[in-house]
């Protein structure tokens, strides 16, 4: 026996007395002996820890990070011994029937171990470990594959033919089913065919997933800050038995797996045979730029007026500063009230506008200052769709999205009025319930009933509506109350799902020339700093101050609780007709508080005040005004921000304006719904 074979096995059972795999293993020996059954293959994941095995013994440490399959021979043997010497499966006749997967804790934080998804050469030859990480981008159904298989000789002569577990065929990584399980196989005593002990054969769960590397969020934006090239390319992956649904659709994973090689007919798919999945959760900025912490400190006398400064610079690269504002506050709030936690708080945005360049830019720019910010392109789905797996196995595979990519982020879909009557009512359905359903009929795919999977979506939405071309397509009614908007070219309810209606009117005569100015001198120059403070306050700065902002948590107050509710029963007594009720939809209070939990978190508070509570209602009213016409608390057509912000002037002003206007919201609370007690410093 080969000295250093046998001091890597020693080595081996020393690491699995101290790791504790030892006791696990009895365990799990325990299981197949109390069972009774004799199977073909026994099968034991063991825990690695790299780092600890190369300092019991670097040569093995070594031989298991580059050589994976010969190593899992060494614990193969270990094993057997074990059972024979302990006598804990009673069953077990030959080493071939353990099947031993090593599973590592990590690997090496060194480059040589990272198989990047966008480099060429993808090396699939070496089988050894690799980590990796992308998103999901497809996942087939749940079928099973063969562990391992008994084979015995048809010559009955031969000693092979007897009924001992001699000719065993074990899985391999990357090896299709056809390598365990085939007509073809011959004795290697006598050379005669082998046939199968169908009784024996040990199956397993198998998914298909394909997965992307993050790169690809880059190239769905639309339009990007980083202009730098790269190579996309999907690649497949293996989960087997425990792994099975460990993945989710449109997650961001890190795989630790051994890359090989399938041959389906004539082509070649490189793929990887997982070996450990686990979730990644990029770390976000812990704090924001100076300038913005200064900022912070120059409007602290008001909790209005850094939000109110943060609106009127933001997008500087796109529309002059002061321009836009309440739409830019609205974007700004969707943007930090983004998360990949479900049961969390949407904010979708909806706008009216007749200007669709300038707000498309807006909205594309926007959508780089998150991971993900997905632009919707036409030509492919909005949400998941089913099609037949490629790789051979006729079974159903789940696509991803524009919906599923945006996952935590936002989604950009565009123009409404584009999309057909089917388009939209699967969109409000899952305005409303923030999930899809994927029919799988059973008879296409080759299973024996059908499925519905269910599918999260937990993304914003965003939207407009071309006001000039819905005017054209549609006869717009003359019944309309004050304030209120056409809104019939989309279904209302579809209108109603959505957290926010904007509607954004050409700026002013007064407005307009620095619009047209700035439009022609980017178009002269692109890359130019039109404004001073585009230079103190950049692209990458937002970008933090958003990833920051968004992760704080946050808990309303007593006094802004009360003040929500307060407008919330009273606005529905208000809006209400004598044959549909109250035309204030069920939702409007989930996006009261998303609302103003979205202006505390943009604030950089962790406590949603009263204050914030304001700025939310006067959005909502806003928008309920264009829906449905004013009501008794008569807000101005733009509420939030009723004149120009030049000064610190303007600023003292607009907190002058808003202060009036909580006190009429206090009165218009205490009139129409006088059963709330509203706990306010204004008493």
């Amino acid at each position: 026996m080969d000295p250093e074979l046998q001091k890597m096995r020693e080595i081996v059972l020393v690491y699995l007395d101290r790791s504790g795999g030892l006791q696990k293993f009895v365990h799990d020996c325990k299981k197949y002996n109390d069972s009774k059954q004799s199977y073909a293959v026994y099968r034991f994941i063991i825990s690695i820890n790299p780092s600890d095995i190369a300092e019991l013994d670097a040569t093995l440490g070594n031989y298991i990070l580059h050589n994976p399959l010969q190593a899992a021979q060494i614990f193969q043997s270990v094993c057997f011994v074990a059972i024979k010497t302990l006598s804990l499966i009673e069953q077990l006749q030959t080493e071939a029937q353990i099947s031993i997967l090593l599973k590592p804790t990590h690997l090496p934080p060194l480059p040589s171990y990272v198989l990047s998804l966008s480099t060429y050469p993808f090396n699939y030859t070496s089988q050894r470990f690799y980590m990796s990480e992308g998103i999901v981008i497809a996942m087939g159904t749940v079928t099973k594959y063969t562990q391992g298989a008994r084979f015995l000789c048809t010559e009955e002569t031969c000693p092979f033919s007897e009924g001992r577990f001699r000719c065993i065929r074990v899985h391999c990584p990357g090896a299709t089913e056809s390598a365990t399980v085939r007509t073809d196989f011959v004795c290697s005593l006598c050379s005669s065919p082998l046939q199968e002990d169908m009784k024996f054969r040990v199956l397993g769960d198998k998914q298909i997933v394909e997965m992307i590397d993050a790169k690809i969020l880059n190239a769905l934006k639309g339009h990007s800050i980083d202009k730098s090239h790269f190579r996309i390319q999907a690649f497949t992956l293996f989960l087997r038995d425990e792994l099975a649904n460990k993945m989710t659709i449109g997650n961001h994973y890190r795989i630790i797996g051994i890359p090989a090689c399938v041959q389906n007919g004539l082509q070649a798919t490189a793929c990887i045979e997982v070996n450990s999945v686990q979730l990644y959760k990029p770390s976000g900025p812990s704090s924001v730029s100076e300038n913005f912490k200064y900022l912070l400190s120059l409007t602290s006398s008001s909790c209005w007026r850094f939000t109110a400064v943060l609106a009127n610079i933001f997008a500087s690269q796109v529309v002059p500063p002061g321009t836009y504002n309440t739409l830019k506050l609205a974007i700004l709030l969707s943007l930090v009230q983004t998360s990949e936690k479900e049961n969390t708080d949407y904010l979708d945005l909806l706008i009216m506008t007749s200007d669709t360049l300038v707000i498309d830019r807006l909205l594309n720019y926007s959508l780089c200052l998150l991971p993900r910010g997905i632009r919707h392109p036409p030509s492919s789905d909005i949400f998941p769709s089913v099609s037949k797996d490629k790789h051979g196995t006729g079974s159903a595979s789940i696509q991803a999205c524009s919906a599923v990519l945006a996952k935590g982020g936002i989604c950009y879909i565009g123009d409404l009025s584009s999309y057909k009557k089917d388009k939209l009512e699967l969109l409000q359905s899952v305005l409303e319930s923030r999930t899809t359903t994927v029919f799988i009929p059973g008879k296409k795919y080759g299973e024996e009933a059908d499925q519905q999977v269910t599918v999260s979506v937990q993304t914003n939405f965003w939207s407009f509506v071309d006001v000039d071309s819905s005017s054209k397509k549609h006869i717009q009614k003359e019944n309309f109350l004050i304030g209120q908007m056409d809104m019939s070219l989309i279904p209302v309810n579809l209108v109603d799902g959505f957290g926010l209606l904007i509607y954004n009117e050409f700026p002013s005569c007064r407005l307009s020339s620095p619009v047209v100015h700035h439009i022609l001198k980017k178009a002269i120059n692109p890359e130019a700093m039109l404004y001073k403070v585009s230079q103190q306050f950049r692209t990458q700065d937002y970008e933090e101050f958003i990833l920051c902002a968004r992760n704080l948590r946050v808990v309303l107050s007593s006094e802004a609780e009360s003040l929500i509710q307060g407008y919330y029963l009273a606005s529905r007594r208000v809006r209400r007709d004598s044959i549909h009720g109250s035309t204030l939809s069920a939702s409007a209070l989930k996006i009261l508080i998303s609302l103003a939990k979205a202006h505390a978190k943009l604030s950089l508070r962790q406590t949603v005040l009263e204050e914030d509570a304001v700025i939310a209602i006067l959005l909502l009213e806003s928008s309920l005004t264009l829906k449905h016409g004013t009501s008794a608390l008569c807000v101005a057509p733009n509420p939030v921000f009723p004149f120009d912000l030049s000064d610190e002037n303007s600023l003292q002003q607009r907190d002058i304006y808003l202060m009036q206007c909580h006190h009429q919201l206090l009165k218009f609370i205490a009139a129409y719904s006088p059963g709330i007690h509203i706990n306010s410093h204004e008493e």
